[in-house]
């Protein structure tokens, strides 16, 4: 039986590939007719008879056409694909509001029959749109709000197809201008690309004539666009003003497009209990044996007698100084019977990459929440809890030497893997005044950052200015002074 389906399975296999063959000519034959009539169909007219210029030997051939049906081709396929993203994201955002909707319903009504649901579903589509409405409605954007003063305009940031204008500061600073990232420019691609959709099929009630005068509607495409503007009202949506220019035409096709925000939406829920994390606070340290003497006063009072989950490890580098650490921490421990800490001892040149890097393997008792800390810190009870709700595992740069930096590759580290990096101002976070040294050995980089610590903790911005302008300053004072010796004497 086995031989017999060997023999067959090939004459079986000549007639359908032969039927496939002739399937596949077919096929190509009603493509190339299609083609045709595509072609045939968006050529686009004369002045004349419509006849094409190539076949009656004008100036322009076949290639121009061919150009321009591809640049057409183009044209079609980039709103198809924005109309399917737009499609697709309403759908979604319809779904989501259906699914909430149906939840909601559900726990009012458990035994909703499959009916009533189809009726809860059309009523969801509705009450969706009504709301996207209503939001429109609340904007600033049909007509302006009455404000107590300029502080409160909520600033519009210009944009082009490239770059993005912003008024950070209000009204104390010039425009920014700034690259645009991925997630925004793909925000304002999509909006283009929908203003060009508002453009070339308009509505009825946009009062828009199908034609421009010539026989046929003009199409705008994306390098029509000219400028546009944006502005976020936080609970209400996104507005953007945009504006298109044809090359050789006088005339501005100016859209307004709003992006609703719905309802906040719950993404995670969750118990976090840190009763148990314990956190090993590592400072690295070289001399400044007064400075650890103070660092040591803010640990008793917040670590020992308010936190209580707490271990401290010191990295001492060198010989000088030593001993009176040690008498430090020896101190602190009798006088408050705290016993969680480790002194680790290097005989070498102070390295703060390579003292976290030993601080953090001296540590042996399974997980632990590592602060890397410098002795000139003062921090609270309440930072050391928002540390134990946000922080996350990570690794750490070795290979920095010197002042500064390491801080830096670390931040850089997160921003490049999967971990959501939180940069706020914490107010239990602070950083106490001490003279700084810039070493010759520095890195250029590592050079330029401490003086700007530097510059910056030695006086304040208006003190800064004061000290640049200082000439000015004295000049403007002894013209002052110069004109009321004048007025007095006259």
């Amino acid at each position: 039986m086995g031989n017999g389906n060997i023999i067959r399975m090939p004459r079986r296999g000549l007639i359908i590939q032969a039927r496939t063959r002739w399937l596949l000519v077919g096929l190509a034959l009603l493509f190339s007719l299609i083609l045709l009539m595509y072609l045939l169909e968006c050529a686009p007219q004369t002045e004349g008879n419509g006849s094409l210029p190539g076949i009656l030997g004008e100036n322009m051939g076949k290639e121009y056409y061919q150009a321009l049906l591809q640049e057409q081709e183009e044209h079609y396929q980039n709103r198809a694909t924005s109309l399917k993203r737009q499609i697709a994201q309403l759908k979604q955002e319809l779904q989501e509001m259906s699914d909430k909707l149906k939840t909601l319903q559900e726990k009012k009504s458990p035994k909703i029959n499959g009916m009533n649901y189809q009726g809860t579903k059309e009523q969801a589509s509705n009450d969706l749109l009504e709301f996207l409405h209503s939001q429109i409605d609340k904007a600033e954007v049909s007509m302006g709000a009455k404000l107590p003063s300029e502080y409160g305009v909520i600033p519009f940031e210009s944009f082009t197809s490239m770059k993005v204008f912003q008024l950070e500061m209000g009204l104390t600073r010039h425009p920014e201008e700034k690259p645009v990232r991925k997630d925004k420019r793909d925000e304002l691609v999509e909006v283009i690309e929908a203003g060009l959709e508002v453009i070339n099929n308009p509505d009825e009630e946009d009062g828009q004539d199908e034609d421009d005068g010539v026989g046929e509607r003009q199409l705008y495409n994306e390098n029509d666009f000219v400028e546009g503007y944006y502005r976020t009202e936080r609970d209400k949506g996104t507005q953007y003003e945009l504006f298109y220019k044809k090359m050789d035409g006088m005339e501005y096709r100016h859209v307004t497009l709003f992006r609703p925000f719905g309802p906040l939406m719950k993404v995670k829920s969750e118990t976090v209990d840190i009763s148990r994390s314990i956190i090993n606070i590592i400072v690295p340290l070289a001399g400044r044996t007064e400075a650890f003497a103070q660092f040591m006063q803010n640990f008793r009072d917040v670590c020992i007698h308010q936190d209580k989950r707490i271990h401290l490890t010191v990295v001492y580098f060198g010989q000088d100084g030593l001993s009176e650490v040690k008498s430090i921490l020896e101190s602190v421990a009798r006088e408050t019977n705290f016993h969680n800490y480790t002194l680790v001892s290097l005989n070498e040149e102070f390295n703060r990459g390579r003292g976290l890097d030993m601080g953090a393997r001296a540590w042996e008792k399974g997980e632990v929440l590592m602060f890397f800390c410098d002795v000139d810190i003062y921090f609270t009870a309440e930072f050391l809890n928002s540390c134990r709700l946000n922080a996350e595992p990570g690794g750490f740069d070795l290979e920095v030497k010197g002042w500064g930096g390491e801080d830096v590759h670390l931040y850089r580290k997160y921003l490049h893997g999967d971990l959501i990096v939180v940069r706020t101002p914490v107010p239990g976070l602070f950083h106490l005044w001490h003279e700084k040294h810039c070493a010759d050995e520095l890195t250029p980089e590592q050079y330029r950052m401490c003086i700007q610590s530097k510059a910056m903790n030695e006086a304040s911005h208006s003190h800064l200015g004061m000290l640049v302008f200082r000439e000015e300053i004295e000049t403007h004072l002894r013209k002052q002074a110069y004109r009321t010796n004048s007025e007095a004497v006259g």
